[in-house]
């Protein structure tokens, strides 16, 4: 942010003030004023890259007590708490900042987000005593590149007949993980001890990491090989949320007064803050009214289990797709009815608030999905791929963001007849209509992919865990009950 503030401060690094007039040229920016700028930006992505993931993992890492019976309703609630406080600061980023920016220019508006920046860092420092620091481990990747080649080298050998046979697993001395799962064990060949004298040393630990892993290495590798269906389910939901440019075509083409007889407009660009609204708000109404209100009912605790929030958001995205498609078909249809066909930038009329519907879809499927996508992520990874787990979520955002202009240049060019195509930059002649709809089907179609793969997967941590808790619970009971 320094860097990207000196910018604007420097008159050396960027362009000499302009005005466009008629047989006026205004001199562009030199490859050296360029490159600062991108390497401005080059230092916020990596300063991200490192702060989005971890600071959701390390705030986990904060609350996260196995020993706490209400640990899986503290953590639920961070994760929600977490991602509501990051679209208040996206909120506040796209009003109170940009209207600084806009009206005090960019010294005073890139200058207060690195004063900012500064303060965080300040007291991320200060309050460095307090935490609960996990010891570093070696690399990640490297382990979990070690378990799939061991793995591979020891395709030949034969698993062990029963799982009980723990002298037959590598594992260290320290390892809650005395044998690998039955899940993928083709991937237990990676830690099978062949030969104790050859695969071990005097210390107890593996001569050749390449050849054998331990149990604990093994299980890592097969908990994000388990989450990658679940996880790709989320791609299509972040598709659908990145088509807001299209969205504010159709605001900027529709009437966006509040009411008939105002003068107040809602710009455009801002209909994207009532996702993050409905998003904050269902955070707030189902931590504090939903789940309270259920437990006092109830007479117990009540959780809706993350499959089931992941499961809802994706159709609930699937909604807001089918919405989109129906409005902008009634948009369009008027514009036509009203002679705007040719006149892409005339405002047709109908209300602009018929778009607000999809986007608190798009805020409610975000909240419940993404949400419980990196819930889900933290709880069924080992505390070693914490970081990964907050990661991932944000991992398939860009990766959706790659597939979105890759869906939106296959239909563009297959749906073209002579120069029209359903995506033309004159809203009014293309078919938006039918390009929300292709969207929504694929949308349909993942929700389904989506209840396979979460059969498939099986119970999770969480389920397993309170399984387990009530089987006690019942046992006790009859204890009672025959005493």
């Amino acid at each position: 942010m320094v860097v990207l503030w000196l910018t604007a401060m420097l008159p050396q690094v960027k362009p000499s003030p302009c005005v466009a007039t008629a047989g006026t040229n205004c001199s562009s920016a030199t490859s050296s004023q360029l490159a600062l700028l991108y390497f401005a930006f080059a230092l916020i992505s990596i300063g991200s890259g490192g702060i989005r993931p971890c600071s959701l993992a390390f705030g986990a890492d904060q609350l996260d007590n196995k020993e706490n019976p209400k640990n899986e309703r503290v953590l639920e609630s961070f994760f929600g708490w977490y991602y509501a406080s990051s679209s208040v600061a996206v909120l506040i980023a796209f009003t109170v900042i940009v209207y600084i920016q806009d009206h005090l220019g960019w010294k005073i508006g890139f200058g207060i987000p690195a004063i900012l920046m500064l303060l965080a860092g300040f007291l991320f420092v200060f309050a460095s005593p307090l935490y609960v620091k996990r010891n570093v481990s070696k690399s990640l990747f490297t382990g979990l590149a070690q378990v799939a080649v061991a793995a591979y080298v020891n395709r030949k050998l034969s698993l062990p007949d029963h799982h009980d046979s723990n002298d037959c697993y590598y594992r260290l001395k320290d390892s809650e993980v005395k044998a690998p799962s039955d899940k993928l064990r083709f991937i237990n060949k990676a830690c099978v001890i062949r030969n104790r004298e050859e695969d071990l040393g005097s210390d107890g630990l593996a001569l050749n990491p390449w050849r054998l892993c331990t149990t604990d290495k093994v299980e890592e590798l097969k908990a994000l090989v388990k989450v990658i269906p679940v996880w790709s389910t989320g791609i299509m939901m972040s598709i659908n949320v990145s088509q807001n440019s299209f969205q504010l075509l159709q605001a900027k083409s529709m009437d966006r007064r509040l009411s008939s007889g105002s003068t107040f407009q809602i710009p455009a660009g801002s209909f994207g803050m009532f996702t993050i609204i409905a998003l904050i708000s269902w955070v707030v109404l189902y931590d504090r009214a939903i789940l309270p209100l259920a437990s006092k009912i109830q007479g117990r605790p009540v959780r809706i289990n993350v499959k089931i929030r992941m499961g809802l958001g994706l159709f609930i995205s699937f909604l807001a797709m089918a919405l989109s498609a129906t409005v902008e078909h009634y948009r369009r249809k008027t514009a036509i009815s009203q002679g705007l066909a040719n006149n892409a930038d005339a405002t047709v009329n109908i209300s602009a608030m018929w778009l607000v519907p999809q986007y608190v879809l798009h805020g409610l499927a975000e909240a419940l999905t993404g949400i419980g996508q990196t819930e889900f992520f933290y709880t069924e990874f080992p505390k070693s791929m914490s970081s990964i787990a907050a990661s991932l979520f944000g991992l398939g955002m860009a990766v959706a963001n790659i597939l979105a202009s890759v869906i939106l240049n296959a239909i563009k060019s297959s749906s073209k007849k002579g120069n029209v195509s359903w995506i033309e930059d004159n809203i009014n002649k293309g078919h938006y209509d039918y390009y929300y709809w292709v969207l929504a089907i694929l949308s349909f179609v993942n929700v389904i992919y989506y209840v396979v793969c979460s059969w498939s997967y099986g119970p999770t941590v969480d389920q397993v865990r309170n399984d387990k808790v009530n089987g006690v619970r019942e046992e006790e009971e009859e204890v009672i009950k025959l005493n």
